[in-house]
């Protein structure tokens, strides 16, 4: 039997040294090193837990390092992500009124530990959903014991694995709602990533609903 040589460690340094090169560090007021110790807890977490090395070009990330909000905004951390292989940075759509992003928060069953970053393992972009109405794709997910993708973690997603995010494999991120009818996506628009938003009970044929198997802080 083939033994499983995944090293979640290295990965972990990684995904840390993505943000560090994306100027995660100076947008939470850190330099380097100081960033790069407040995440080193996190570290042992990931050696533990980060035991599947998934498959991204399938959609299956091994496990993410999710910086909260207050470290990267919305709207800033949007512009860090591209498509595998673009330049183009990514955006978020006008459609979110002035103010509507702060309203849109984790969910109970998404909620993140405590703390200014966290992990999350399992993590599907969910193509399986594309053309399920999302409100019912949602309570599939819920039934599995999984729970959906916020908005902090599907870009997350996208920064730390820009292939996930192809035609005809979109997702949305119902782990972040604003008590309306708006469910959270991301898909390509003008050869960039875009977070927008389409209507729960509406289905698109190129989004699906990504989830998540766990979620652990430091």
């Amino acid at each position: 039997m083939e033994q499983n040589t995944f090293d979640a460690g290295a990965e972990f340094d990684r995904q840390v040294a993505t943000l560090v090169g994306l100027g995660y560090p100076e947008q939470a007021g850190l330099d380097a090193e100081r960033f790069e110790k407040s995440l080193a807890p996190l570290r042992a977490v990931a050696m533990e837990h980060g035991t599947d090395p998934g498959d991204p070009g399938a959609g299956r990330a091994p496990f993410l390092l999710v910086p909260g909000r207050g470290t990267a905004p919305i709207e800033w951390a949007m512009t860090r992500t591209a498509l595998a292989g673009g330049r183009k940075p990514g955006f978020v759509d006008h459609s979110f009124e002035p103010g509507a992003l702060e309203r849109f928060t984790a969910t109970p069953g998404s909620a993140p530990p405590d703390g200014d970053a966290h992990l999350v393992f399992g993590v599907e972009r969910g193509e399986e959903f594309c053309g399920a109405v999302p409100a019912e794709a949602m309570a599939v997910i819920d039934g599995r014991g999984r729970s959906t993708l916020t908005i902090e973690e599907g870009i997350a997603l996208v920064t730390q694995f820009p292939e996930v995010l192809v035609k005809n494999k979109c997702f949305s991120l119902g782990g972040s709602r604003c008590g309306d009818r708006r469910v959270p996506a991301l898909w390509i628009s003008q050869r960039a990533p875009k977070l927008g938003w389409c209507w729960e009970g509406n289905p698109h044929t190129w989004l699906g609903m990504a989830s998540a198997a766990a979620r652990r802080g430091a």
